[in-house]
């Protein structure tokens, strides 16, 4: 064997998870870990994080700076059905650090897998799906699981990783949720397959994401795999036309369906209930998000109610259990005015203390941690992007309201945001 660090891919075989209707072995056994809360955050600042007492973090994990198809001699690697995978070691590595850290604290970690388009040809020929546009928009392009060389790499990667961040040890941190990509039903901007219809699209989503699930449960038996859907429910992202994006609840029914006719497992679901409006974090108003209407246009916070209601339809239903849900990015803009900073808090406060009380939700990560100047305007964060005597990265108003959320002090640190929502009290929930 020439590579000093390979590992076998040969289950060990001592917990049992359920792919394709079948029992399989699981090397790692254990349960989903429990939070103390449902905070959470999409985590840049780790340290920082940490002192913001995150309960829950998200991070992007780019499977195009990970695999290795030259087989560095300094890359470790992994075994699976007589073929040898490598992987970068800095990448990895720089991987290891963050996901230990904030597992070591408690912090329940959920990767967020993507494919961006790498300037390497052969990265891409084996990680892209063939369909995808190279211009596609922001870069991402969808898993390809349309060849055997690109189905037998993810396979080995997911494997790897999952093997590496289950271990009983934890020496390398532990991971216990794996998003497939990005927004999909809105997938020409996020998850990009070139021009495909709904069917199409789904059809071959479903492969990536039992193929991920077979893979990953192979390691750990707790380990959760989501779809990622965007707010729009029953109206498709207007941008562009029905072959680039698709209404979230079609979507969602024809998948689940699809799933129970292939032999159904257990995948969850990743949401994203932003505002209608990306630029107006006063969702209490969207017009689009109608209340305990399951034919809404959109659901945002404002209906987030709906969601887990809708999940328990029987048709949706996984032996007998609801999917769970994690909402793993939304955020809420800063307006312009004195008063921006103000709004945006207030918007945190009202959306932390409705997913608190909501069954079936397991997990609020918000986006983000720092104002980011390539997000079209957008201004999300937790800290301003913007120095201020003598900080690089400002804590702007919601900064302490989200430190302060799930600890006893929130009641009083929330008190503000009262009048701005237009509630008498938190209990009553209601405007």
């Amino acid at each position: 064997m020439k590579f000093a660090f390979l590992v076998t891919g040969v289950a060990l075989a001592v917990g049992l998870a359920s792919v394709f209707g079948e029992t399989i072995s699981s090397r790692y056994t254990g349960p989903y870990p429990a939070a103390a809360s449902k905070k959470g955050l999409q985590v840049e600042i780790v340290e920082d994080a940490l002192v913001l007492g995150v309960k829950h973090a998200a991070l992007n994990f780019n499977l195009a700076e990970l695999i290795d198809p030259a087989g560095g001699t300094n890359s470790p690697g992994w075994e699976r059905d007589g073929h040898e995978y490598h992987f970068k070691r800095g990448y990895l590595e720089a991987m290891d650090n963050r996901i230990k850290t904030l597992s070591d604290r408690g912090v329940v970690v959920t990767l967020i897998v993507l494919t961006y388009q790498s300037g390497d040809p052969e990265v891409n020929r084996i990680l892209i799906h063939p369909r995808c546009e190279t211009n596609a928009p922001n870069h991402l392009g969808n898993f390809n699981t349309v060849t055997d060389e690109g189905r037998r790499w993810l396979a080995a990667t997911l494997e790897f990783c999952a093997e590496r961040w289950s271990r009983t040890d934890q020496k390398y941190g532990r991971v216990s949720g794996y998003i497939m990509g990005n927004e999909v039903n809105s997938h020409w901007w996020w998850a990009n397959t070139g021009r495909v219809s709904m069917e199409g699209f789904a059809d071959d989503y479903l492969r990536t994401v039992r193929l991920a699930h077979t893979a990953i449960r192979k390691e750990s038996s707790w380990a959760r795999v989501y779809l990622s859907l965007e707010h729009h429910w029953n109206i498709r992202y207007g941008a562009g036309d029905e072959q680039q994006s698709f209404p979230g609840r079609a979507f969602l029914d024809y998948f689940a369906r699809r799933s129970r006719e292939g032999g159904d497992f257990d995948w969850q679901i990743a949401f994203h209930p932003y505002p209608e409006n990306l630029f107006e974090p006063r969702f209490w108003n969207d017009k689009t998000a109608t209340t305990n209407v399951l034919t809404t246009p959109r659901i945002t916070f404002k209906n987030i109610e709906l969601l887990p209601k809708y999940l328990r339809r029987a048709e949706l239903l996984y032996h007998g259990q609801p999917r769970r849900i994690i909402l793993s990015e939304q955020g809420f803009h800063t307006p312009k005015g004195t008063d921006g900073e103000i709004i945006q808090a207030a918007a945190y406060c009202y959306a932390y203390k409705k997913i608190e009380r909501l069954d079936g939700i397991d997990a609020f990560i918000l986006h983000r941690h720092v104002d980011n100047a390539q997000e079209g305007g957008l201004l999300l964060g937790l800290r301003s992007n913007q120095p201020k005597d003598g900080d690089p990265q400002p804590r702007k108003k919601i900064y302490n309201c989200f430190r302060s959320a799930d600890t006893p002090e929130w009641e009083k640190v929330f008190e503000f945001a009262l009048p701005v929502v237009g509630l008498r009290s938190w209990k009553e929930g209601e405007r």
